[in-house]
This record gives structure tokens, sequence and C-alpha cells, in this order.
């Protein structure tokens, strides 16, 4: 009987320990799923900066996202117009130094 209550002890803290080796797996997985977790969005002067110089080169649109120290650019501006979005990178002077649609095509 001593036998029976070991294998059972046994088995009930190897199931646990499973269940939480794979609840920590799926929590981790599920933060850094999240691209944008890293992302530092424009804030105070430099955003009113960022936007009308994103909008003057879009021709308008809405501003929908903003980023600083992006991978391609000081400044990214996300500007959405008619369901289209363009990401429009720009230098630490607030000038357009490229523009990419969300096909990932550079925009004319």
């Amino acid at each position: 009987m001593d036998k029976r209550m070991t294998n059972s002890k046994t088995a009930i803290i190897v199931g646990a320990a499973a269940a939480l080796t794979l609840g920590g797996a799926g929590t981790a997985i599920a933060a850094g799923g999240d691209d944008d977790a890293g992302e530092k969005s424009i804030t105070g002067g430099a955003l009113d900066r960022a936007k009308d110089a994103a909008l003057a080169e879009t021709g308008g649109g809405r501003v929908t996202a903003t980023e600083v120290d992006d991978e391609e650019s000081k400044y990214e501006v996300e500007v959405t117009e008619n369901g289209h979005q363009v990401d429009v990178q720009l230098d630490e002077n607030f000038n357009v130094v490229g523009t990419e649609g969300e096909d990932g095509a550079e925009e004319d």
C-alpha cells in the first residue's frame, strides 16, 4: 500500500510540474508574440511635427500609429486613408526619408 501511495504522489508531482512547464511556455509565447511590445510612441511637440510631415507627404488621411527609433528611421508615422495604410519614415529633423505601403512596396 505504501508503494501505491508513493507512485500516486510521484504521478501527481510529475503532472503538476508538466502543467506548470506548459503553462509557462504558453505565457512566454503569448508575451513574445506581440511585435509592438517594445515600440515607443512619439510624444509632445515631436508628435505634432511628425504628424504634419507625414500628412503633407501622403496628402491627407488619419494618423493611426507612431514610433520613435524605428528600425528604418528616427520616426515612423502610420497614416491610413480609405483603408489604405502607408508608413512614412522621418529623420531626426522631420524630413521624409521613405514611405512604404502595407504591401511592403515603396510609395510614390
